[in-house]
């Protein structure tokens, strides 16, 4: 009896922690550039005497999906979309540095170059500073150029580049800003193989629909652990009656 308990209490547990992961990929579905996570379970046995046959159900993983998000036109000269694996490298307000595929940018109101979420855009020499008075360009290879409103026409100037990484995948975690981060927080090393899209944004990774279904199939599952709690508490009422009988 024990171990039917032991069993659907446990997986309950973990389905609507799942649930809450997949609602959270749905919450973001139209987040630029977010990254989609998904739960891996697993038995593992109760540890102990007399508790051989006895296991609980645990979240084994939350892994990252790191599929490429649909890019999508926006024609901003301040927009930039990673094709294909990379990161653009951002600065934390500790002077650490995380990653984002959000390439919708910004400049504040003292010329540095931002995320909208307000994190400072690294590039090769530090922080890149934006001249007033001038338009913005931006090179598939991240190289930032100006070109000045008034005085010589078409006349760009190149002041920085956004500082791209690609470190391995395994070697990411997440943070509960959304950026990823070295596992060892050391600084990964620049990139020249990635490369940006001008004036594109990518969007996130989420399925919609997978993600729907999957939450619908997630609520079954927890009723139906549920419903084997009731089931357990049941049949222990009954084995208490026949046992009082045959006293």
């Amino acid at each position: 009896m024990d171990r039917l308990i032991y069993t659907a209490m446990t997986g309950a547990k973990h389905v609507f922690m799942q649930q809450a992961g997949t609602a959270n990929n749905l919450a973001n579905a139209s987040t630029v550039g977010f990254k989609a996570q998904e739960h891996r379970f697993r038995a593992v046995p109760v540890q102990g005497g007399g508790m051989p046959t006895r296991a609980f159900v645990v979240d084994a993983s939350v892994g990252d999906v790191f599929d490429e998000g649909p890019l999508m036109f926006t024609g901003r000269n301040l927009d930039v979309a990673v094709q294909g694996p990379g990161w653009l490298a951002v600065q934390l307000p500790d002077g650490s540095e995380a990653y984002t595929r959000a390439g919708s940018l910004d400049v504040d109101v003292t010329g540095l170059l931002q995320t909208k979420s307000g994190h400072t855009v690294v590039g090769d020499g530090g922080p890149i500073n934006i001249p007033p008075d001038n338009r913005i360009e931006i090179a598939t290879d991240g190289t930032v150029s100006v070109v000045p409103k008034f005085g010589t026409p078409n006349t760009a100037n190149a002041i920085g580049r956004i500082k791209l990484v690609n470190p391995p995948e395994r070697d990411l975690v997440r943070g509960a800003d959304g950026l990823f981060r070295t596992r060892d927080n050391q600084p990964a090393a620049a990139d020249e193989r990635v490369k940006v899209a001008p004036g594109t944004l990518e969007g996130s990774n989420v399925n919609v629909t997978d993600a729907m279904v999957n939450l619908i199939s997630l609520s079954r599952q927890f009723e139906m652990q549920i419903k084997l709690l009731q089931t357990a508490d049941t049949n222990a009422q009954r084995a208490d009656q026949l046992l009082s009988l045959n006293a």
